[in-house]
């Protein structure tokens, strides 16, 4: 009986501390990290933003990759990982917004993304309390990498500029395409769920 009550308890541990959930966890904190470094003056600041925020985008490649390699994919993983995802991205476009490397109409762009991604983890939350799940798409990933791309190039922003011409420029162009891509996943993810939303009042 004691082994029993023991064996679970060694398997919780083990998925809280398996690598994927690891590098999870470290892209959350890297989270205060970039927002602190994106304040520091003078191109090293930027630089170092930059580096923080590639480490961890690149967690969010290598946490899903070794946890199906690994066998090691769990529930608390698939909770984090978009979690993860949306805070870094939130995080960054805050950020940039505030510096005013985001600005005049670019906002658009930026307000956006925030809005899909509040309003599309609501729709997952009231869909899961009705056990229904509504898996990410290959056009939602390529949403997410041009995301990524963009915030890179535009938290270089200005020291960027000095090594490459149209840094900025670059970066805000890829913002819009991912805000694009944003609206088209976002309206395919409720025409997914409303069939649900619907059937729930009946």
């Amino acid at each position: 009986m004691n082994a029993q009550q023991k064996h679970p308890t060694k398997d919780a541990r083990s998925t809280v501390l398996s690598l994927p959930n690891i590098l999870t966890y470290g892209r959350i904190l890297a989270v205060p990290a970039v927002v602190a470094t994106a304040f520091v003056q003078g191109d090293f600041g930027r630089w170092l933003c930059l580096g923080i925020f590639i480490a961890a985008s690149i967690t969010d490649f290598f946490d899903g990759y070794l946890a199906r390699a690994w066998h090691q994919q769990s529930a608390l993983g698939r909770m984090l990982d978009p979690i993860a995802d949306k805070l870094l991205i939130s995080a960054c476009l805050i950020v940039l917004c505030s510096n005013q490397i985001i600005s005049g109409y670019s906002l658009w762009a930026a307000a956006i993304i925030l809005m899909r991604e509040i309003s599309v983890s609501g729709l997952r939350e009231f869909l899961a309390e009705l056990r229904v799940s509504v898996p990410v798409t290959k056009l939602a990933k390529w949403k997410t990498t041009f995301q990524m791309v963009a915030l890179g190039f535009l938290l270089a922003a200005p020291a960027g500029d000095k090594i490459l011409p149209f840094n900025t420029e670059i970066g805000i162009f890829l913002l819009w395409i991912a805000a694009l891509l944003t609206l088209y996943t976002g309206y395919d993810y409720f025409r997914a769920g409303i069939r649900h939303l619907i059937d729930s009042d009946s």
